[in-house]
């Protein structure tokens, strides 16, 4: 009691003061408190605020299926001894909500009370420091008694809590053990941990089993296709199997990354998901192949493979890969690439791929949108400046973007923008790889990599005279070009799993679903596919949805807002004119727009990420067509 009675008061002292004598409590939940005070967390919450409705927990536990399915047989082998000490367990996914809860009864009924219930979302944001929220924080094991918690609603429980990696060390979920202090017991962080590990020690051994799987179907392959050059790779791009002629002329490739395999001479002409027995879910894949007979001449000879680094999705078709076959050849050379696409595909995506897998990679990755900065901001923005350059210049200057990208990669996205007297300095500084900052006398080598992309035609800017022709040629040294969605429509599935998983985006996805996604033309491209998706998860917290009505209606229906759950058009409908607005103006919306994604849709939420009033956030939602 007399622990509990002082965690109390310094409690107590840090909510009212903001104090925290650092002896007084643990480093990880010391850092915890900081956290909840910053992200203002209230302190005296009683009780859990967010819980899914059992449409949208059913979704949850389908999303975690294979935690679920390995898992429970695990927490009901323990539920007797659990019941007895007078305890309840919790499997909880990555996005902190309960998936499963089972224990004692009577301690069920006293969690019901703060709602840690099934289906509550119990993270240091919703419920401050508490096992689970600061165990899917931290990614450690974590024990967390009575006041020990930032908010009272968990002040008269014990909690102890022990994340579940996968083989690769990926965060699946949480398991936690909690109940009333006084019958706590010194053992709970031992018994979750055990538990946890068992669980991770049984999933190693499905994935294993899938493996053997994989195997199987290889081997039948081999049988069918007698002549045909393939190879078989699990969930995670490893190859592990292939045909003869492979194995004969790669050796090594079994146990291969499939990125360094590709670099051997083969090509992808087609690929087939492989589907497991046992719960008819893609397994892995199986590629065949044809050998490329043109040498590689951009790469080094003496250069080793090394994994290809993209942090997009790939998807499978054939133009795509073109790309990324492109951006392979160019990355490890010196060239200035130039990209070319419409608005929306991913070109900076591209370049960051270019960058990361080439010998500048451990060096900035600087991005700057031309487009997007006043002209009478350009060269200070760009070259930066010296202490007292001009009148309300910083006092110890600035570093220009192209400084700040010395020893990696700068990113000049729609360059076709840049005005002509820009033009000129920036055809310099190509030339020299040197810039003086604005009011200096002294110039600065640089040692960058120059990377550029527009959704404009650049070759008619120059027929028109409003780009340098020798600038042109300067920068189009390699040009890759960005396929259009509608080029790629064989990728949809591939990039609604990929943005989904991204953004912890609960939606069903069906074939209905698909093959309405797959019928539309796509002129905002992955951007806008990013945004229908979006749309839809919002629309999905009021119920389940007919795809189908939704979808048809999505690009005629006028802008609607309901409070913190709003569905919006893209920018540009209501007759608004975009090219109406100031500078400013044009980065006041590009920064909403931001805050409603990262807030999905809550205008409260992103209102609070801009440091502006919500009714003042509402005027230029109107304001600014959005």
């Amino acid at each position: 009691m007399l622990s509990t009675s002082c965690y109390l008061r310094t409690w107590e002292r840090f909510v009212s003061e903001g104090v925290l004598d650092s002896n007084r409590l643990n480093k990880r939940i010391m850092e915890s408190w900081h956290r909840c005070k910053k992200d203002q967390v209230n302190p005296y919450l009683n009780k859990g605020k967010h819980i899914l409705t059992n449409e949208l927990l059913d979704i949850q536990r389908e999303k975690n299926s294979f935690l679920l399915e390995v898992a429970s047989p695990q927490l009901s082998r323990m539920n007797q001894s659990i019941k007895e000490s007078g305890m309840m367990a919790l499997l909880v996914d990555p996005d902190g909500y309960v998936l499963s809860l089972s224990g004692n009864e009577k301690i069920l009924e006293e969690a019901g009370k703060i709602n840690f219930v099934e289906g509550v979302c119990w993270t240091e944001g919703e419920v401050g420091t508490n096992a689970i929220g600061t165990a899917l924080k931290t990614g450690e094991a974590v024990m967390i008694q009575g006041t020990e918690h930032y908010s009272i609603a968990s002040h008269k429980w014990s909690c102890s809590a022990m994340p579940i990696l996968n083989e690769d060390g990926m965060l699946l979920g949480v398991l936690d053990i909690s109940c009333p202090v006084e019958y706590f017991h010194p053992s709970m962080l031992g018994t979750v941990a055990n538990l946890a590990y068992t669980i991770e020690q049984e999933m190693g051994v499905r994935s294993y089993k899938k493996e053997l799987a994989l195997t199987q179907h290889s081997i039948e392959l081999a049988e069918t296709y007698p002549d045909l050059p393939f190879i078989v790779c699990n969930h995670k791009e490893k190859i592990i199997s292939a045909s003869k002629q492979i194995r004969k002329k790669i050796p090594q490739s079994i146990g291969m990354a499939l990125a360094d395999f590709l670099n051997h001479g083969y090509q992808i002409k087609k690929e087939n998901p492989l589907l497991s027995k046992e719960d008819n879910r893609v397994s892995g894949k199986c590629l065949f192949l044809s050998e490329n007979h043109e040498p590689n001449r951009l790469f080094p000879a003496s250069m080793p493979s090394e994994r290809f680094a993209f942090k997009g999705e790939r998807g499978i078709s054939e133009s795509f890969h073109n790309t990324l076959h492109k951006v392979k050849l160019v990355a490890p050379t010196e060239a200035n690439v130039y990209i070319s696409g419409e608005t929306g595909v991913g070109k900076e995506l591209i370049a960051m791929a270019i960058h990361e897998n080439g010998f500048r990679k451990k060096g900035p990755f600087v991005t700057i949108n031309c487009g997007a900065i006043p002209k009478d901001l350009m060269e200070s923005e760009l070259f930066g400046y010296v202490d007292g350059a001009f009148t309300g210049a910083k006092r110890q200057g600035h570093k220009g973007k192209f400084e700040q990208a010395n020893g990696g990669t700068i990113f000049l996205d729609e360059i076709g923008e840049i005005p002509l007297a820009m033009q000129v300095a920036l055809l310099r500084v190509l030339q020299e790889r040197k810039i003086v900052p604005i009011g200096g006398t002294k110039s600065i080598s640089l040692d960058i990599r120059i990377i550029t992309a527009t959704h404009r035609n650049l070759e008619e800017l120059v027929n028109a005279g409003s780009f340098r022709k020798d600038l042109y040629y300067r920068l189009n040294v390699y040009p890759i070009h960005v396929p259009p969605l509608r080029e790629r429509i064989e990728d949809i599935p591939y990039l609604v799993n990929y943005l989904c998983s991204k953004n912890n985006w609960n939606i069903p996805v069906t074939e209905e679903l698909l093959n309405r996604l797959k019928d539309y033309n796509w002129p905002g491209n992955i951007r806008e596919l990013q945004n229908v998706l979006q749309r839809l998860t919002i629309l999905l917290a009021e119920g389940p949805l007919d795809y189908v009505k939704v979808l048809n209606s999505m690009h005629s229906q006028p802008v609607t807002w309901h409070d913190d759950f709003p569905t919006w058009e893209e920018p540009g409908k209501k007759g608004f004119k975009e090219n109406e607005l100031t500078i400013r103006e044009k980065i006041q919306r590009d920064l909403m727009i931001e805050a409603l994604q990262k807030s999905r849709g809550n205008v409260t939420a992103a209102a609070k990420l801009m440091d502006i009033p919500r009714s003042t956030f509402y005027k230029r939602l109107h304001r600014y067509g959005i």
